[in-house]
């Protein structure tokens, strides 16, 4: 019988509870999808994903930079400083998988308006 994996003792029955533990919850992915062409500052995230609170947006990008998927840079030392969130080089292995989100994403639209518009006919 497999004991399950561990790591920073944590202990997963699967590399899918591993992974999902990372990237998992409602904003996790879409933080990561928003910062993987090109790193950000917060309030361009929180423009961007319009829906987020600022205390989750805030949780989630300490959750990620904890984790190790993005790293927050931080210019200046008194008021008004800059941060600026990107992915790091772990944080960029994820893209494929992004992007094969966005694109079943995408399935699901085209397959849901085409049902849509079958059924009015």
């Amino acid at each position: 019988m497999e004991k399950g994996i561990e790591l920073n003792g944590k202990i997963y029955p699967c590399t899918v509870s591993l992974a999902m533990d990372l990237v998992g919850g409602k904003w996790k992915t879409v933080i990561l999808y928003h910062l993987k062409d090109s790193e950000k500052r917060y309030n361009e995230l929180k423009k961007e994903i319009t829906n987020i609170t600022e205390m989750t947006l805030s949780l989630q990008l300490k959750q990620l930079e904890g984790d190790g998927l993005i790293s927050r840079n931080v210019y200046g030392n008194k008021p008004p400083i800059k941060v600026i969130y990107r992915l790091t080089e772990f944080g960029k292995t994820f893209i494929p998988a992004l992007e094969a989100i966005n694109n079943w994403g995408h399935q699901i639209v085209e397959e849901k308006l085409n049902l849509s518009t079958n059924t009015i006919k």
